[in-house]
Parts: C-alpha cells; structure tokens; sequence
C-alpha cells in the first residue's frame, strides 16, 4: 500500500471538490439579485440591500478570515443581521469574524440545545470528523471558533425582518443536518437560501446518520421539510454549496427527493411489520427508477438502517440474545483461530475471497483473526489489500465510504 493511493482516496468526489473549491477564491460570486457568495466548507452568503447587508451563515473560521474582505469589497454597508441556517462549524465557526455591537445573530431555538450537546460530544464528534474529513478539510484549528458567540434572537417556526427595500423570511425545517435548521426566504425574488437541507449535493439520498457520528436525522421530517420549501415555489435555491435554479427544475427535483424518501420510509416500515430482518431489509429496497437519487454522500441502503434504529432503537432480535451483553463475539476469536488451526487457513481463505472479488467476507475473516493477534503482520497486509479490493469495486462513488477505507489504510500503516 503506498501513501499516494491513501492521498487520492477523494479524487474526482464532487462533494470534496465543492469543499476545497473555496481555497483561492479572490473575488466574491454573484448569484444575482444583489446576492454574492464566500465559497467554502460551508458557503456563506451576503445579501445586500440599500440599508445594510444580511449576511446568511459565516463559515468556518478559516472560510470568515477569507470571506469578510470579498465581502468588503461588494459594499462597505454594515451587516446588519447574520441568520445561521443549522448548527454545524460550517455555519457558526467564523461568528467572531462579523459580529459587532451592532449586527444581530438570529438561529432557532433548538441551536442553543444543539450547541451544549455539541460541545459536550466535541471529542467524539471531532475525532469521527477528522477521520473522515481530515484530509479535505485541513486543521480543526482553522475551523472551529476560538470563542462562543451566542444568537441574539432565537425564533421558532417563523420569523420575519426587513432591511432596506428587502424582507427576510426565515423557516424552520427540523429535516436538515440539525433539528435547528432554517431556510432564508427572500418573496420578493422568490430565492430561498437553505443551507445544508439536502447535505452538500442537491438530488442525492439524505444522510440521516452520518459515519462521524452525530444525532440521527428523522426520514419523516425531512420530507415535511422539502415539502415546506416546495410550497414557496421558489425560482432559485442557493445551498450549502450549489446554485439551483428554474421554477419547473426545482419543483421536479424538490417532489423527486420527497417522494423517494418517502418510499424508501414505507417500505422501511412494511419490511419491519413483516418481519424481515434488517440487512435484508438493506439489500433488498430499492427505488425504482424515477425516484433514484445519487450516492455519493447519503446512501439508500443506509437510510433503511437508519429509519430502522429511529423507530426500534439498538437492538436486533434477529442477533440473538447475546445482543443483550457486554461480552463481543470477538472474545471467542482465539478460540475460533485454534479450532480452525490457526492463523494461516484463515489467512489463505481470506485471500481466496479477495481473489473471488469478495473482500467483505475477507474482512469478516480477518476481523476474527485479528482480534485474537492484533499484531499479525501478515493479517496487516492481507486486510490491506481486502480493503483496496473492497475500494476498487463497491466504494469509487461515496465520500464517506471511501475516506473511511483510506482511514482504515492509514492507521494500518
């Protein structure tokens, strides 16, 4: 395994592209209507109006150090309010870089309960999110705040303000990355800026539980909520990083992500009533085909598994009893080793199904092994070349797939 193929393991992602876009940006974007964009781990948005500016999100820290001056440089008005859309880094992290005495912070209700859960996790969230992130992202250190900044307003399912010549709505859809989630409605221009709603690609699956872990997201009201913003019929989305527009085109794709949510929770749920077991349930749904989204950041198959565990929690009959202790079934694994002869008839199993194009199964195989000699040289290397087989056919296209197999590549280095 050399360091480069680790290195590459988020070539050609979009969502890794859209995320490192920002990186050499020296003028701001204009999406029309007085609109201009910072580009970066999360996009912030700058709308201008004759009697001050609204600025939606600030980025991380990194992205707000950057984007304050591009700003400056479209209009020297003060901003009068700064509206964070979820609370994620990725909207609050760069607060300290705009807030004055005399702008107004507006967030939801919930944002206040998302932040002390936050930081109460914030070495678990963040070791889950560098180890997927890492690599795209740069250091936690440019990301993060180097202080709180609470909102001035908290609202709850609607709020409404003007500046200038223009008015702001502001609507709460608890389905987006966090239960605080708000989209900025402006009527006039009929252009609605929702942040992270859909994740970072608009038309692909949801990821209503992320592999960094984190809370996980509701099917239903996320649906409810792709409905809220289809209702407005805008002409024009500006997302956490892409620019939709056309009335027709978004409200095609708006009841497409809807309705195909919608059946994979259904379905969901019938298999659950019928008593067919979870994995099952996870190879088998499948949408068909006018309601297919892509892959590359939320997958069907794991939104099965998450609508099952909102609904039924952690445990799964179909694993037996032992699903109830404390005791792994790794704890058998020398045990297993010495009745299969040791380690080298696993080993050369294992290799067999790497051949057969079959590296899970492998996987599995090595999983027993090395629990019982974690410090097996030889099962290193044989799981690293079951994971690059594991990469080539069933991982190109989703981001945390991947970066979880090349996290795995590199700490088997």
């Amino acid at each position: 395994m050399t360091k480069s193929k680790i290195d590459q393991s988020s070539a050609r992602l979009k969502v890794a592209d859209m995320v490192k876009s920002g990186r050499h940006q020296v003028e701001a974007i204009d999406r029309g209507a007085g609109i201009y964009e910072n580009t970066g781990i999360g996009n912030s948005y700058l709308v201008t109006t004759p009697g001050g500016n609204v600025l939606v999100n600030a980025g991380t820290l990194r992205d707000a150090r950057r984007g304050k001056p591009l700003f400056e440089k479209v209009s020297q008005k003060p901003i009068t309010h700064i509206v964070l859309t979820q609370s994620h880094a990725n909207q609050f992290g760069g607060l300290e870089i705009y807030k004055t005495p005399d702008n107004q912070i507006i967030a939801h209700r919930i944002y206040l309960e998302d932040r002390a859960y936050g930081k109460a996790l914030n070495e678990h969230y963040r070791r889950g999110s560098r180890r997927i992130f890492g690599s795209i992202t740069g250091a936690t250190s440019d990301l993060e705040p180097t202080n709180e900044i609470p909102p001035d307003i908290l609202i709850d399912t609607h709020y409404a303000f003007e500046v200038g010549n223009r008015r702001f709505e502001l609507l709460w859809t608890p389905g987006g990355e966090t239960r605080s989630a708000l989209i900025v409605w402006l009527p006039h221009d009929r252009i609605a800026i929702v942040g992270n709603l859909f994740g970072p690609l608009f038309g692909n699956h949801p990821n209503l539980n992320t592999l960094r872990g984190d809370k996980p997201r509701s099917a239903l009201e996320f649906v409810e909520s792709v409905k809220t913003l289809r209702a407005l019929k805008p002409i024009q989305i500006l997302t956490g990083h892409e620019d939709i527009r056309g009335e027709a085109h978004i409200h095609s794709e708006l009841t497409r992500i809807a309705d195909s949510v919608q059946w994979v929770h259904d379905r969901t749920i019938q298999g659950m009533n019928a008593g067919t077991d979870l994995r099952t349930l996870m190879a088998e749904i499948r949408t068909p085909e006018h309601l297919k989204l892509t892959e590359e950041y939320g997958k069907l198959s794991w939104n099965v598994r998450a609508i099952w565990h909102e609904y039924t929690g952690w445990y799964d009959v179909s694993k037996g009893i032992t699903e109830l202790f404390d005791t792994p079934q790794s704890s058998v694994a020398p045990t297993l080793v010495e009745l299969s002869g040791g380690e080298a008839p696993l080993i050369e199993k294992a290799k067999a199904f790497i051949e057969q194009d079959e590296p899970l199964k492998a996987l599995h195989l090595l999983d027993i092994m090395m629990a019982a000699n974690p410090k097996s040289e030889t099962g290193r290397h044989v799981r690293q070349d079951a994971l690059m087989r594991l990469q080539t056919i069933s991982a190109t296209d989703n981001l945390w797939t991947r970066m979880s197999i090349a996290a795995e590549l590199k700490e088997l280095e």
